[in-house]
């Protein structure tokens, strides 16, 4: 991730002048061009722009979370067990995240997305067929497991293969394959669910095809354990090449003071970023607003964001990481806390404008960062963590916020505005800022 905010002209005077040739203005130059959105995508290897395609691909069939309580309730059982097969879904996916990255880092970032989409693909069809509610719950829970242990090594590999300086607009592209597959996936299972004559057997079988379909891309496309490691990496590996090696496994990263702050912004963060989703149409109902300006506000920020983070990213890539990180949570917390506003239907309006500049701005860089936080040998474990605290978050947020607004009203938006002030407030001292690239050496 590139925090080097020196004027493209000023760096290629000075590296010509400790190289004495001039074609490294042409070489320096590239990078910049490489940050825009077409040159980075298209320069970038097969293995990225498998990921890239695939995780889109992964989204759009990833619409069985969507329909899970009307197969629930559709094959006559309770609302009670509806509620307990959501709960051990959400379960899954947060524990998902910490054993993709274990498994990226055993396995490889090929077996592990195979394994992943494979078992997705085999569980989701099986899900038709288990009457047991024992069974379906037990393949409920490994199925929204599996779903999510590609996340890691999908990650690990963007980083891995991925230029400094390129990263942030890499991932900027990985959560644009995210946000336009979320979009479309539900519209993709209600063709299929009509297609199928309003039965489950063509959604989930389809769901399961294109997973299964993924995993055979990713098992011809995808690299083993070999890491093609940037010029950068190199050089600080070589730098760094006396250093006493670093513990493995997740007890590294807790024993990392400053990423475990950094986690915990990516909780509270995380946390209040969901309240659009469960508090704010609560408040809404409770205020007596229409209906129109909670749907409004949710394709609000939809368009925002797939119509403009990567654009927004051209520019924001070239911040200091840390004043990305702190401005994407500081806004969010502003945003969610504008719902408070006693102007009505306005405060939504305003507020998901704000936050949405706020996701737009800082996501790529919260994103992009764990992969760069620690060292290179624990960069899936780096990743997973980030996950794990992530989803964690996404979890237990809108039980909280409910929770909150159930005991203080409309008090409920400062209080979570406050969460995201200590997110800042974390963000800002945890980011560590990328280190200077080493300048060239020239033959004696």
């Amino acid at each position: 991730m590139s925090t080097d905010t020196r004027p493209a002209a000023a760096e290629t005077e000075a590296d010509n002048a400790a190289t004495g040739d001039n074609a490294t203005a042409a070489t320096d130059a590239a990078p910049r061009e490489r940050a825009a959105v077409w040159a980075t995508f298209k320069e970038a290897p097969p293995a990225v722009k498998t990921v890239l395609a695939g995780v889109l691909v992964n989204r759009l069939s990833g619409f069985l979370h969507v329909f899970l309580v009307l197969f629930l309730t559709d094959a006559g059982h309770s609302k009670g067990h509806t509620v307990i097969a959501l709960g051990v879904y959400g379960a899954g996916a947060v524990a998902g995240s910490l054993v993709g990255g274990t498994l990226a880092d055993r396995l490889g970032i090929r077996h592990a997305t195979v394994l992943s989409m494979s078992s997705t693909a085999v569980l989701t069809a099986a899900l038709l067929y288990l009457p047991d509610f024992t069974l379906l719950l037990g393949a409920i829970a490994l199925v929204s497991l599996g779903a999510q242990l590609f996340r890691p090594a999908s990650a690990t590999l963007l980083a891995d293969q991925t230029d400094g300086d390129r990263q942030i607009m890499i991932f900027a592209m990985y959560r644009f394959g995210l946000n336009v597959g979320a979009t479309a996936a539900p519209l993709l299972g209600y063709a299929l669910y009509n297609a199928g004559g309003h039965e489950y057997t063509l959604l989930f079988w389809g769901e399961a095809a294109i997973a299964l379909l993924y995993a055979l891309v990713a098992r011809a496309t995808l690299p083993a354990k070999a890491r093609r490691q940037p010029a950068a990496a190199v050089a600080a590996a070589v730098a760094d090449a006396t250093a006493p090696a670093t513990p493995g496994g997740y007890g590294a990263v807790l024993r990392d003071r400053r990423y475990l702050l950094y986690l915990a912004a990516a909780f509270f963060h995380s946390a209040v970023y969901m309240q659009y989703l469960s508090t704010l149409p609560l408040y809404m109902k409770d205020a007596q607003m229409a209906l129109f300006w909670y749907t409004f506000a949710v394709a609000l920020n939809g368009f925002i964001v797939i119509a403009f983070e990567l654009l927004v990213t051209k520019l924001s890539q070239q911040w200091p990481l840390k004043i990305t990180v702190g401005l994407g949570f500081a806004l969010v917390g502003a945003g969610v806390a504008c719902y408070g506003l006693p102007i009505g239907p306005a405060a939504v309006v305003i507020g998901t404008l704000v936050w949405s500049l706020g996701e737009i701005l800082g996501g790529p860089a919260v994103f992009a960062y764990p992969a760069s936080a620690g060292p290179e040998h624990l960069r899936s474990r780096y990743i997973g963590s980030f996950q794990f605290m992530f989803g964690l978050g996404s979890a237990l947020g809108p039980m909280a916020g409910t929770w909150l607004f159930l005991q203080f009203g409309s008090l409920v938006w400062p209080l979570v505005g406050a969460c995201s002030l200590l997110a800042t407030l974390f963000g800002l001292i945890a980011v560590r800022p990328r280190p200077a690239a080493p300048e060239p050496v020239t033959a004696a």
